[in-house]
């Protein structure tokens, strides 16, 4: 049975301070936390996170919760080091390429098992990889195969997954095929999507596989445990995985992970001494953004706005309508005043510091000469021109979001927003668990949407890719021919040619921030409290969020 984080504490008044202590390193700078840990401090970790997790299964987890515990409870071929690199993992080397760039030949780490103790061979990823693909098992990220060669046939066709250009030489010898060379591929050879999967432990549980953390074994640093539930559970926890090839590399113990909406909460638990690390928003974040505990952790992630245009008659259609709220929204003082926790206000659907022009070096933020403003003279002249274009005096809808400390106040600050600028404009919130805002949101339940994305590897089409005319995150519908033709270009005719695919998905972004097909609001950071006996918690922007196999406690 599980034990309550709560048990027997008395949650106190809210503490507007954080205790102090010497500066901690996030910054994974030694790659070995057993060698560094110390001898005498207990190896368990305690987290909060803000949301439930989603999905425990490697080929339907679909958001950053799920992408983080998967990270860390499994391994792909790569993964991404301390300075963002993709490193061997399952495989013993990089993959040698051919001069084509379209044949990966990998030899694979002969000494990686299972947690069940069973050898991990090519066939897992043979099999996990057209598990992923097969439209049976309905995967919303299947989309990244594409450049896999026949991975669109299997997938929109209904070709045999067996014909997916990945295939076992021996059984520590794989070979993948490309469709089109592909320049962030090494990036999606260390992302959960693309991990190996134990086929008889998926076989023997069936649609009850990865529902609970004893149905299914794990091949990462940690085991997965005490997972209840996908979308409810809100008490899980990593333990050490003996049977890790990398075992004695790995300091933890244990890592306890509790959800913990309220950052009052979570700052009260934290002063006591009952977590390592929690997340702060709002006030709580800039009051204690002094105290030598405070990091911030940013990411590759825009938090946006989609407005529903799946039915013909839906006013989202109106483009001034869609910029009228954009112009209304006072970015810069949104992210200082209400989330204040190193968010930065978006310029553009892409995130800044993620991705560089290979020519210049410039950031394609730069290179995209994107800007957001606000402007409530030229919203309010947007706002009537789209009343008089969709023949309406007056707008009510709801706007959906998670019910998260931080979520609810931009949503709120949102709605206020609106309110105020448009005579006649009328915004309900309604604040859903994570796992329900995704669900109402890929169902089209929804008139408008608090949602975003992070980047699953550090290149543009990242996001670009995801507003194509009928991909399963498009959940607005927004649609371009011309920017569905600018988007396949840079993926198929330009994909060897960088500095056409660049121009391709910065003229690609200028259409769909032109149009507000989605609305940027800000490029997400986390102010976090961590204790600073805490030591190489590896952080990345894009890809899986967090890396605990180099942490240690000092």
């Amino acid at each position: 049975m599980k034990k309550s984080l709560f048990a027997g504490f008395l949650l106190c008044g809210l503490v507007l301070t954080a205790c102090g202590g010497d500066s901690n390193s996030t910054d994974g700078s030694s790659t070995s936390g057993s060698s560094s840990a110390s001898g005498n401090a207990e190896q368990v970790f305690n987290l909060a996170v803000v949301q439930e997790m989603p999905s425990a299964d490697l080929s339907l987890a679909t958001d950053t919760i799920s992408f983080a515990a998967l990270n860390n409870v499994y391994e792909g071929l790569y993964r991404l080091d301390a300075d963002q690199a993709p490193s061997p993992a399952g495989a013993a080397e990089m993959a040698e390429i051919s001069d084509d760039g379209l044949v990966y030949t990998l030899q694979l780490r002969e000494d990686a098992t299972w947690s069940n103790g069973d050898p991990l061979t090519a066939d897992d990823y043979v099999y996990g990889w057209q598990r992923t693909v097969d439209p049976a098992t309905a995967s919303q990220y299947a989309y990244l195969y594409s450049s896999v060669a026949n991975a669109t046939a299997i997938t929109e066709d209904g070709a045999d997954v067996s014909t997916l250009g990945i295939k076992a030489l021996s059984d520590y010898e794989l070979e993948i095929t490309l469709e089109v060379a592909t320049p962030y591929f090494d990036y999606l050879l260390a992302f959960p999507s693309f991990f190996p999967q134990h086929e008889a432990t998926v076989e023997e549980y069936g649609t009850e596989y990865a529902q609970t953390s004893d149905k299914a074994v794990y091949n990462g640093p940690f085991v997965l445990a005490d997972f209840d539930g996908p979308g409810t559970d809100t008490e899980w926890t990593y333990q050490k995985n003996d049977n890790y090839w990398d075992a004695d590399n790995v300091a933890l113990d244990t890592i306890n992970v509790s959800v913990i909406k309220e950052s009052s909460t979570a700052l009260n638990l934290f002063n006591d001494g009952q977590l390592n690390d929690v997340t702060l928003t709002g006030e709580l974040a800039q009051q204690n953004a002094g105290e030598d505990a405070y990091v911030v952790d940013k990411s590759s992630r825009t938090t946006y706005i989609e407005m529903n245009q799946r039915e013909a008659d839906s006013p989202w259609h109106n483009q001034n309508l869609r910029m009228a709220l954009s112009y209304a929204i006072d970015r810069e003082m949104m992210v200082q005043q209400v989330l204040g926790n190193g968010s930065v206000a978006s310029t553009s659907l892409i995130p800044s510091e993620m991705s560089y022009n290979p020519d210049t070096g410039e950031d394609f933020v730069a290179d995209s000469k994107a800007d957001l403003e606000y402007d409530l003279e030229q919203a309010q002249s947007y706002w009537e021109a789209a009343k008089s274009e969709l023949g309406i005096d007056s707008l009510s809808f709801e706007l959906l979001a998670d019910d998260t400390d931080s979520t609810k106040a931009v949503a709120q600050y949102l709605q206020g927003a609106w309110q105020d600028a448009f005579d006649g404009m009328s915004v309900s919130i309604a604040t859903v668990p994570f796992s329900v805002r995704i669900d109402r949101a890929n169902t089209g339940d929804f008139e408008v949407v608090l949602g975003g994305w992070g980047a699953d590897y550090s290149d543009p089409s990242s996001f670009t890719d995801l507003f194509v005319t009928d991909n399963t995150y498009n959940r607005g519908h927004w649609s371009n021919s011309e920017y569905d033709t600018l988007v396949t270009e840079a993926a198929t005719t330009n994909a060897n040619d960088p500095e056409a695919r660049w121009q391709n998905l910065v003229d690609a972004e200028a259409i769909i921030s032109g149009e507000m097909g989605v609305i940027p609001v800000f490029q997400k950071a986390e102010g976090h409290l961590r204790s600073t006996n805490v030591k190489n918690v590896v952080v990345h922007g894009a890809g899986a969020s967090y890396d605990y196999k180099w942490a240690y406690i000092e």
